[in-house]
């Protein structure tokens, strides 16, 4: 969910009630003090982190191209889509305890789930740890099941799509042949590119999430902004581009996480 901010600094409200509300009732009694409940209230912050790119071209590069005039217009576009992908492997991968300082500007999804943890032990996906991470997560957070995704690598996806594609049925030649979306209890496993399949000591794991997308808020104070100048004395043009954005989960509770899943 992308939430434009408001500040630099914005609180995202949470309000839910985590137990029993119902209380047996007697005609016209009011219930007792102690039966009454109030909602859970906490608070999210967002943080918006400043983020850049500069690009420096001669005079003699942009007069020599191709493209000529339309060069600068070009590499304005290609920026822009370099920043969408950029942006959505901090958001994946941020890790303020990274040794690459563009990780390490903020913590990402995988980083930030932390209280529902299913350990693959070096084992790759399969129907057993989907369903231990769909155990892990508490009951509350599965009433709304079919908006969940299982979100991992790409290669994670093919491995779980080989072994379905395996059974001579004509279920496995779905996945041999087609596209078909696979699911698990019915919630989808989708592969997304920027998901990290280097991780664990020889470098070839990865990792699986299980929430609903929209629990997942980015939070955007500055738009990406794409500005260009020359550089006379150098006869360059200079093209900088900035935004500034941050990520949290809305319900961190409400995701679960499978680590050291085998590639």
């Amino acid at each position: 969910t992308v939430v434009p901010m408001a500040s630099p600094k914005q609180q995202i409200s949470k309000i839910k009630f985590g137990s029993r509300i119902l209380r047996p009732g007697a005609e016209a009694t009011a219930l007792a003090a102690g039966d009454r409940v109030k909602p859970d209230l906490s608070q999210v912050e967002l943080d918006a982190k400043l983020f850049k790119a500069e690009v420096r071209l001669s005079d003699e590069t942009l007069e020599d191209s191709i493209e000529r005039g339309q060069l600068r217009q070009t590499i304005m576009e290609m920026m822009a889509e370099a920043i969408s992908r950029d942006m959505e492997e901090v958001v994946v991968n941020g890790d303020t305890a990274s040794a690459d300082a563009f990780l390490a500007v903020m913590d990402g999804v995988l980083k930030q789930a932390t209280s529902n943890v299913a350990d693959a032990g070096g084992a790759a996906i399969s129907k057993d740890l989907l369903r231990d991470m769909l155990k892990t997560l508490p009951s509350e957070h599965l009433r709304d099941k079919k908006a969940m995704r299982f979100l991992t690598s790409v290669d994670a996806d093919l491995d779980y799509r080989n072994t379905l594609a395996e059974r001579a049925t004509a279920v496995g030649d779905k996945f041999l042949e087609g596209d078909t979306p696979v699911l698990y209890s019915g919630v989808p496993v989708q592969p997304v590119p920027l998901f990290p399949e280097n991780l664990g000591v020889g470098a070839d794991q990865t990792a699986v999430l299980l929430c609903n997308p929209k629990n997942i808020h980015v939070g955007i104070w500055r738009q990406i902004r794409i500005e260009s100048a020359r550089e006379i004395s150098e006869g360059t043009l200079k093209i900088v581009a900035t935004l500034r954005f941050d990520v949290k989960y809305a319900e961190e509770p409400g995701v679960a996480k499978a680590i050291n899943v085998q590639l």
